[in-house]
């Protein structure tokens, strides 16, 4: 019963990641606005991502708790390009992808890649609050990243038993689902006139 769990958990995490940001691209493309999206957001969940991998990589952690994160960097990169291209600054997405890559390869601190983490949950936060719309951002998208960091906190459990990794995805999932609220609460509705 315990490895039939584990294995659904890894499984369906990974099958949930390989479309995760798909939402979200699409509904930028949609929309052909990045409106809603805050690109410090973007960045800083990027950057935790790759310090992530880099964490899980250098404590030799089996690959299945973490292999995700190549996936999850393709697609951040994506929605970067698409976020510069509709804001018009595409040619900047270079230094800052270089920046993020150089960074992440001198961290190795779990607890850093939290606060990271936690910092561009609260950068999109401040964005929707502000703006009090919630634009092209796609709350499927941030309703999926709640439930891959629900089944890691079971993977995690499970296998290392790293606390600082279980509280990274405790926190996670504590704000995937505030940001998933909020999406929801500042959706705009559209009215069709006859």
């Amino acid at each position: 019963m315990e490895a039939a769990l584990l294995s659904f958990c890894n499984w369906s995490t990974l099958a949930v990641c390989a479309a995760l940001k798909l939402p979200q691209i699409s509904a930028v493309l949609a929309a052909r606005s990045a409106r809603g999206i805050s690109l410090s957001s973007l960045l800083l969940e990027l950057a935790g991502f790759l310090v992530f991998l880099r964490y899980q990589c250098h404590y030799g952690y089996p690959p299945l708790t973490y292999l995700e994160c190549p996936i999850l960097i393709a697609q951040d990169v994506i929605l970067l390009l698409c976020v510069f291209h509709f804001n018009g600054n595409v040619k900047q997405a270079a230094p800052y992808i270089a920046v993020l890559l150089t960074f992440s390869h001198f961290i190795c601190k779990q607890n850093l890649c939290t606060f990271i983490s936690a910092a561009s949950k609260f950068a999109q936060l401040q964005c929707l609050w502000r703006t009090r719309d919630s634009g092209a951002v796609s709350a499927l998208t941030w309703s999926l990243s709640a439930y891959t960091c629900a089944t890691r906190i079971v993977t995690t459990l499970m296998t290392t038993n790293d606390f600082t990794i279980l509280i990274r995805f405790v926190i996670m999932l504590a704000l995937n689902i505030w940001v998933t609220a909020t999406v929801l609460r500042y959706r705009k509705t559209v009215i069709k006139t006859e």
